[in-house]
This record gives C-alpha cells, sequence and structure tokens, in this order.
C-alpha cells in the first residue's frame, strides 16, 4: 500500500512539474506573439489555469516531504506526550478540512459540467476542464493527509517529514 500511495503522490507531483513546464510554453508563446504582432487568443488564461493546476497537484507531495508551512513555537515548549496530542489533532483537523476542501472541489467541477459554465474570457472554455486539476489534487491531498494522520496515531512519521523539521 505504502507503495501505491506514494505512486500516486510523485505521479501527482510529476504531473504539476508538466503543468509548470505547459505554463512556460504559454508564457514564451504570449512574448512572441506580441514580438511578431500575432495574437494567440486565450494565452493568459491558459496560463492561469495551468499555474493553478500545478499548484493544486503539488500539495500532496509537499505535505508529505513536510514543506508545508509549519508554526512549531508551540510545539517545542511542549514535552513529549502534549506534542505527541497536539499533532494528532492537528493532523485530524487538517484531514477534515482537507476531505471537505475535495468535496466541494469535485461539487464544483461537477456543477460546472452540469450548467455548461464557460470562461468569459475570448478563450470561453469550459470551466470543469482547467477545475478538474483542482478536484484531482485536493482528492490527492486528502488522501495525503489522512495518511499522515493514520501514521501519527500509529506513532510513525515519515523519514522525510522529521527531515524537513530539523531545518525549521
Amino acid at each position: 500500500m505504502r507503495k501505491s500511495l506514494d505512486f500516486l503522490y510523485n505521479g501527482a507531483a510529476a504531473l504539476a512539474a508538466l503543468f509548470m513546464v505547459g505554463l512556460l510554453v504559454m508564457i514564451l508563446l504570449s512574448i512572441v506573439s506580441r514580438q511578431l504582432h500575432f495574437n494567440v487568443p486565450g494565452v493568459d488564461a491558459y496560463a492561469g489555469y495551468l499555474m493553478a493546476g500545478a499548484g493544486f497537484l503539488a500539495l500532496a507531495h509537499t505535505l508529505k516531504r513536510g514543506e508545508h508551512i509549519r508554526v512549531t513555537l508551540i510545539l517545542s515548549h511542549l514535552g513529549p506526550a502534549a506534542r505527541r496530542w497536539l499533532e494528532r489533532w492537528a493532523m485530524g483537523a487538517g484531514a477534515v478540512l482537507a476531505v471537505l476542501f475535495a468535496v466541494f472541489s469535485v461539487r464544483l467541477v461537477w456543477n460546472s459540467h452540469a450548467f455548461n459554465d464557460i470562461s468569459t474570457g475570448n478563450d470561453a472554455t469550459a470551466l470543469w476542464i482547467p477545475q478538474l486539476a483542482m478536484a484531482v489534487g485536493t482528492v490527492i491531498l486528502a488522501i495525503a493527509s489522512i495518511d499522515e494522520f493514520i501514521l501519527e496515531w500509529r506513532g510513525r512519521v515519515a523519514s522525510q517529514h522529521t527531515e524537513a523539521l530539523r531545518h525549521e
């Protein structure tokens, strides 16, 4: 199961990297089109879609590597038992919020598809298509958050997570 989950997180990160490359291509296309005096409709909108998609798809991988911003000021002043319970509470609250975020993101995509919602820009893109990256990213984040919560309750902390904490 661990290998499958890690493959999921790494796959989402690889897809986020591809979105970043697509973002670079859109920006370069915008620059070149301005210099050569031709218009490519929707380039700015697609750049925005790719940037948002990259951010959402990278969330789970970032969480699993322990790179999300953490406030350890309180944790550093607590004893081991209190620290463990505060970590469990924080991971539980984070997992609940991640699941809610995923549910509402999936509902947004569903509603955009059901109502045939399109972009108001000159690209007229069906909005459920770029929103799909957000929904997939938040679902994978919810899985990663639940994974971290379970690891915390089992008393195991991923090695990358503890490595990141040492550098704070």
